[in-house]
């Protein structure tokens, strides 16, 4: 196999800051090879992407790309014309006014003739699943879809290398599927190389190798099987195992013969062997987890007939909500899920008053029946004590007790310092706080998101690495001790560490003080994991909502709508199919001890 490209003790440093980013990396590629990268936030991943595609330039070391040196200036354009990256943030790529100029922009620039362009902008649309949105523009569709438009655009300028720097991290798990088969297909059937850096690790199981970086450093390669053998290893680098070679571990270390597996119907077989030698056959079942009781509280959300048009009246209108109807309890740890574009953010973007109901706007006048036609129904929305259709309500107020935080909260910071972007929501809502009121409040918030007060306080929060300034931002929502706190895909783009310290410290701030968290999310397994109860939205409305246990019992109907189940659901549906029911909460715990119970009391025990 030739080799394409080939690092030889690579060195990187981003000026002005110590220590290389990229620390003596060497490395071949061969064509026709399916790369993942895999590490934690920092470890140098995205630095040696921009290095392979000739937007940097390394401090040491050789790197060759398809026998062009990076290192001789002249090359790094050619270099681009056949390395395509799709970084994670696709408005960093956004180029035209409308989708179909968007991809246009890299084949027109390299020299494709004008016919060629339109049959590829026809086949990297409908590689990525938004044929319909050719002629749409980028700036109204939702993250996920502009993340498939970022996809497209590097696809028609057909690569021979592939890089995507966690460019599925924002997708809907539909989406997320229609890119990584496309992936696979262009490097089976076409023969593109493909190097995939990725935080999923159930994406990194595709590759035919693996490479894990820590600290600039190349630290493990190999087979992705040989590398998620070494589970101590993988935690030392701030990694985590996949969840199915979790699974595995835990029925092993009770007694269980379980063997390689990196498919979930590889292990629901392997279950099925052990169940057979214990004599445990179809019939037989573990024991159902008692339902929770639901008692009223002072901060339920009561949604009715909730409905919303961006652009209405204009050419562009969208109709983003259509007649929503939910309830959320109060002490309810809430997940939303959905297809892209299904709705979800504008519908959590209304639980704060950041979309008005159209009564609480000054111009609003009710509209009057027309002759022989019903009332019209007006949407209704209360938030605990706040009804937010109306007028009078204490909007300030609100928002000091509903915190939201976006997606990409880092892209939130904008002061000079951390003490002052946190203190800013703070000092807006509540103006009578003295200094001293401000600086406790400050520092108690910066130090429940795991910061040291007096090493960040005075720093540009724009210095700080990614998952400092994610917890900066969230320090600023958490400052006014909101009852009710609202995340939009929260641990989006974090490293497996990274989610798991997020999660935990909302579930911190939910058994401490904060009444009720609603987490928007595209991660199943991040939804059963974490929430009692899950909305499902698809087209503006509500789907289903029901524990996670029964929702994601619905499997069928769910990959329908676009969306996927949990790693559990998936082994327990298909050891249902020989007769064995798994009455799980969808938890890699629960699953784990359920499967661990039956076997246990098999009649061969």
């Amino acid at each position: 196999m030739e080799d394409i490209i080939i690092c030889e003790n690579l060195k990187y440093s981003y000026p002005g800051q110590n220590g290389f980013a990229v620390n003596g990396v060497s490395f071949t590629v061969g064509r026709g090879e399916f790369i993942s990268v895999i590490g934690h936030n920092g470890s140098g991943k995205s630095t040696l992407a921009r290095l392979i595609n000739g937007l940097l330039e390394p401090d040491e070391g050789k790197l060759t790309v398809l026998g062009m040196d990076v290192n001789e200036g002249k090359n790094a354009i050619e270099v681009r014309r056949h390395v395509g990256v799709v970084f994670q943030n696709p408005d960093n790529q956004m180029v035209a006014s409308v989708v179909e100029d968007d991809i246009a922009f890299g084949p027109e620039n390299i020299g494709v003739e004008r016919e060629e362009i339109g049959r590829r902008i026809d086949w990297a649309l409908s590689a990525v699943g938004m044929e319909k949105y050719r002629y749409a523009t980028p700036a109204r569709l939702s993250g996920g879809q502009k993340q498939r438009i970022a996809v497209a655009g590097v696809l028609a300028i057909k690569p021979d290398v592939l890089i995507l720097d966690e460019s599925t991290a924002m997708l809907d798990p539909r989406g997320r599927k229609e890119v990584i088969d496309v992936v696979r297909k262009l490097n089976k059937e076409e023969g593109m190389t493909i190097i995939l850096i990725t935080h999923f690790m159930e994406e990194a199981l595709l590759a035919d190798r693996t490479i894990v970086m820590n600290r600039g450093e190349i630290v493990l390669t190999g087979t992705p099987e040989q590398i998620f053998k070494q589970g101590e290893a993988l935690q030392t680098y701030n990694l985590s195992l996949p969840r199915i070679s979790v699974i595995a571990g835990n029925l092993r270390a009770a007694g269980m013969e379980i063997g390689n597996v990196l498919k979930p119907e590889e292990l629901a077989d392997e279950i099925l062997k052990n169940f057979n030698n214990r004599g445990i056959y179809a019939g037989q079942s573990s024991y159902p987890a008692a339902a929770e009781a639901q008692n009223p509280g002072d901060w339920d959300v009561e949604i009715k007939n909730l409905t919303f048009t961006y652009s209405k009246k204009s050419p562009f209108a969208t109709k983003a909500l259509n007649g929503i109807n939910l309830r959320i309890s109060d002490g309810d740890f809430f997940g939303i899920i959905g297809h892209t574009g299904s709705g979800k953010s504008t519908l959590v973007q209304h639980l704060n008053a950041l979309i008005k109901l159209p009564q609480a706007e000054k111009k609003y006048h009710k509209p009057k029946a027309k002759k022989g036609m019903p009332a019209p129904v007006l949407p209704s929305l209360t938030v605990g004590k706040f009804d937010l259709a109306d007028k009078k309500t204490d909007f300030k107020a609100l928002r000091a007790s509903v915190g939201m935080v976006f997606q990409y909260p880092e892209y939130q910071l904008f002061a000079e310092t951390v003490f002052a972007d946190v203190a800013f929501g703070l000092k807006n809502f509540n103006k009578k706080l003295s200094a001293e009121e401000v600086e406790r409040a400050v520092k108690d918030s910066l130090e429940i998101v795991g910061l040291n007060y007096e090493e960040v306080k005075d720093k540009s929060p724009f210095d700080l690495s990614g998952g400092q300034k994610r917890r900066v931002a969230i320090a600023g929502v958490i400052v006014t001790r909101p009852h009710i706190l609202i995340l939009d895909e929260p641990a989006a783009g974090l490293d497996p560490k990274g989610k798991s310290e997020i999660m935990e410290l909302l579930h911190k701030l939910h058994r401490e003080w904060c009444k009720t968290v609603i987490i928007v999310s595209h991660d199943m397994d991040e939804v059963a994991e974490n929430c009692n109860k899950v909305a499902v939205i698809s087209n503006g409305e509500v789907f289903a909502c029901d524990s996670p246990a029964n929702l994601f019992a619905r499997a069928n109907e769910l990959t329908a709508l676009g969306l996927d189940v949990p790693l559990t659901t998936k082994i327990s549906t298909r050891i249902a199919q020989n007769g064995i029911i798994i009455h799980s909460d969808c938890t890699v715990k629960d699953f784990s001890d359920k499967v661990i119970e039956l076997y246990g009391g098999g009649k061969n025990a």
